[in-house]
């Protein structure tokens, strides 16, 4: 098997991002100015890349970030199993240590192994990893897509590449994001191997 390459991007800037306010699944927000210009950036940088197929989650944030792509008339497919977390009740709130002690007692929750842990209505890392493994099957299983793009969501993406580089799910923090970062992942038919970590040079001139 010739080897797969994955593209997988965090979706651009919003406006919640900016203000520290807890998005997750069940906020749909659109990106920013900046964001915009993210998406704008990554697609400057990125178009050259023969993408067999665009991967996204149900939100809009992440149609967003490659409309470029899908404006060159790329298939496109998206996935609720890449959506972010749920967060509950905890879902379009501002949280800081100050006010909210139970959003940071499951962060540590999960930090210590307990990744069953979830926020009162949300997910757990461990539902958000059962609900993925369906698309890194298909995703896994296309041998005919040699190079795709995969963009999706912050803690959903911690969860994912823990999936992918067999990391225990409490390792999860260890891949750090940034809006509109790139990892670039190898699979080779039985291993995912990462090309490249947090890659936010075509970012640089924003800087």
């Amino acid at each position: 098997m010739s080897v797969k390459k994955i593209y997988l991007i965090r979706h651009g800037q919003t406006d919640f991002n900016v203000r520290g306010i807890v998005q997750g699944s069940g906020v749909d927000s659109s990106l920013n100015e900046a964001g915009h210009r993210q998406a704008a950036r990554f697609f400057a940088a990125y178009r050259h890349v023969p993408f067999d197929k665009v991967y996204t989650s149900l939100l809009q944030r992440t149609h967003q970030s490659v409309r470029g792509f899908l404006e060159l008339g790329l298939p496109h497919e998206q996935h609720a199993g890449l959506n972010e977390i749920s967060w509950g009740t905890r879902e379009g709130m501002r949280i800081t240590p100050e006010e909210d002690e139970e959003y940071h007692t499951v962060l540590q929750d999960w930090r210590a192994g307990r990744t069953t842990a979830r926020l009162q209505g949300g997910e757990s890392p461990e539902e958000v990893a059962a609900r993925q493994r369906p698309v890194i099957e298909l995703l896994t299983s296309r041998t005919e897509e040699e190079t795709v793009l995969v963009c999706m969501h912050g803690r959903a993406m911690r969860v994912l590449l823990c999936q992918l580089l067999g990391y225990p799910l409490s390792q999860m923090d260890s891949f750090e994001h940034h809006n509109l970062c790139l990892y670039q992942l190898d699979y080779t038919g039985s291993l995912f191997t990462v090309r490249s970590f947090l890659d936010v040079r075509h970012l640089q001139e924003m800087v």
